[in-house]
């Protein structure tokens, strides 16, 4: 197959990661997934809200409810690292700054799944 680079490109490497395709499929599953997600906790929201604080809780303790959640917050959280990485890579034109905010996107996303994590077990388990 013929290259298609420039002989400049070719000398310094330019050219394709080879990892594009694999960030925009898990954009489009993570998209995916978040669909019927948001859906249950949107129709769960509109049946649990008017209860009591005690049977929220009680909704909150059960097992399929707490996967449920952290299945949201995780793949809600994943699929935004996703897209704020490509508008960081499209936009920010620095290499140095790119790196950094990159990081701390994941950074700041890896702090916020956890403690919605912790708080889901810390409401479910009355901590």
């Amino acid at each position: 197959m013929a290259d298609l680079r420039s002989p400049v490109a070719r000398a310094r490497g330019l050219g394709s990661a080879k990892d594009g395709t694999h960030h925009w499929w898990l954009q489009r599953v993570t998209a995916v997934a978040l669909v019927p997600l948001v859906v249950w906790f949107a129709v769960s929201m509109l049946r649990v809200a008017p209860d009591s604080q005690a049977a929220v809780r009680a909704w909150i303790a059960s097992p399929v409810t707490m996967v449920m959640l952290i299945l949201a917050i995780v793949t809600g959280f994943w699929h935004a690292v996703l897209g704020i990485q490509v508008v960081i890579e499209d936009y920010v034109h620095a290499k140095g700054w790119r790196i950094g905010l990159d990081m701390a996107v994941k950074f700041a996303a890896a702090g916020l799944t956890v403690a919605g994590v912790v708080a889901i077990f810390k409401i479910a388990f009355g901590g």
